[in-house]
């Protein structure tokens, strides 16, 4: 089978698997609002577009600036071209059947102008319900070309790391070396940033979402950076922590702590797991060092098309992991008016690994993790 063919063949399964969840919940169709979801769903990768699947066919809404985009990215679908309202013509497409439809919808992707158009059009023929998170429970499973794309995003943002750490320096600003970043991931081949790129320096490390100012960089601070790469749509997502001069023995004992943290946490990884325990087992090793107050975030999340998805790793968390969930962990601490350090990768959940130490977690991310002094 070719490679085009082999892509069509994903994608329709996909849509399969689809129609399977939701007629059994007695639903006839679903309307999918969320792009991320769309381009899963189909291929589509533009910013304006509405899909709706129902037992037999897969309808693509869009708008005549993606015309051809639309016709050479997806594939299983009809590709309808809107001059108006993609929500009154999906409307007007459930009522086509004249027979009452009970249509799935993800309420928190929706405008009540846009529900409003949808409810209009379609009348009393259109039953709505709200989607459980068919879709977002199906991308929490990545296929074999999905996690090669992410290993791969994943080495490029390792190699970014390592390539910029000679030009870390005093005086350096966190700005310049954010830009710095972000080009050399388009350089070697990214599509773009996952996100906007963190360095947080000295105090200003303490802030677990800083963005970069222009702030010079100093000595004997400690230096966050946040980065990852986008590549055939995949997100990447990883965090190192270095040291600009001699670090003091109490930061390398809260490093220590950090890795520790990590390594639980990767090694709870397993399928069926809760994601609350995996938070949990991250949280053990922090207590443990009398840091577990400095530890402001939740221990992971979902990675993919976006680069939050399901499940959260967090406090309480009720969702079983499975083979082929990726997630990232990144346990931290983060202590005001000295400084913050985080250590984050990409993993991978599998259900047989040859490295018992890991047990059922694979990592992605490649970068070194061994305490930098620079």
């Amino acid at each position: 089978m070719k490679k085009k063919d082999l892509a069509n063949h994903g994608i329709r399964s996909r849509q399969d698997r689809l129609r399977i969840l939701f007629s059994g919940r007695n639903a006839d169709a679903i309307l999918v609002s969320h792009l991320a979801d769309i381009r899963y769903l189909c291929g589509f990768s533009g910013s304006n577009a509405l899909l709706i699947v129902t037992a037999d066919k897969s309808t693509l809404l869009t708008d005549g600036r993606y015309t051809i985009q639309a016709n050479e990215e997806t594939s299983g679908v009809e590709v309808l071209i809107v001059r108006k309202s993609l929500f009154a013509e999906a409307g007007g497409l459930l009522s086509l059947a004249r027979t009452r439809k009970t249509v799935l919808y993800s309420p928190g992707q929706l405008a009540v102008s846009q529900f409003a158009a949808l409810r209009k059009t379609a009348g009393h023929l259109a039953h709505w319900r709200v989607d459980p998170g068919l879709v977002a429970g199906l991308r929490g499973v990545k296929d074999a070309d999905e996690v090669a794309a992410m290993k791969q995003a994943a080495d490029l943002a390792s190699a970014v790391f390592v390539d910029v750490l000679p030009i870390i320096r005093p005086g350096l600003l966190e700005n310049e070396l954010a830009a710095e970043i972000e080009y050399r991931m388009r350089h070697m081949g990214a599509s773009g940033a996952s996100f906007e790129t963190i360095v947080a320096s000295g105090p200003r490390s303490a802030l677990p979402h800083a963005r970069p100012t222009d702030k010079p960089i100093g000595k004997n601070e400690l230096v966050v950076l946040d980065l990852g790469a986008i590549l055939r749509g995949y997100c990447s997502d990883m965090t190192r922590t270095v040291f600009v001069g001699k670090a003091p023995r109490r930061v390398r004992e809260w490093y220590g702590a950090v890795l520790a943290a990590q390594v639980a946490a990767i090694r709870a990884l397993q399928p069926g797991v809760t994601a609350g325990d995996v938070d949990s087992a991250a949280r053990r090793v922090l207590h443990r060092h009398r840091l577990a107050r400095f530890f402001t975030h939740s221990t992971g999340h979902g990675l993919g098309l976006e680069v939050h998805e399901a499940p959260r790793l967090g406090r309480g968390e009720t969702t079983k992991l499975e083979a082929g969930n990726v997630v990232t962990i990144e346990p931290g601490v983060y202590v005001e008016n000295v400084g913050g350090i985080r250590i984050e990768d990409d993993v991978m959940v599998v259900q047989d690994h040859v490295d018992t130490a890991l047990k059922s977690a694979q990592i992605l991310t490649s970068a070194p993790k061994d305490f930098l002094e620079l």
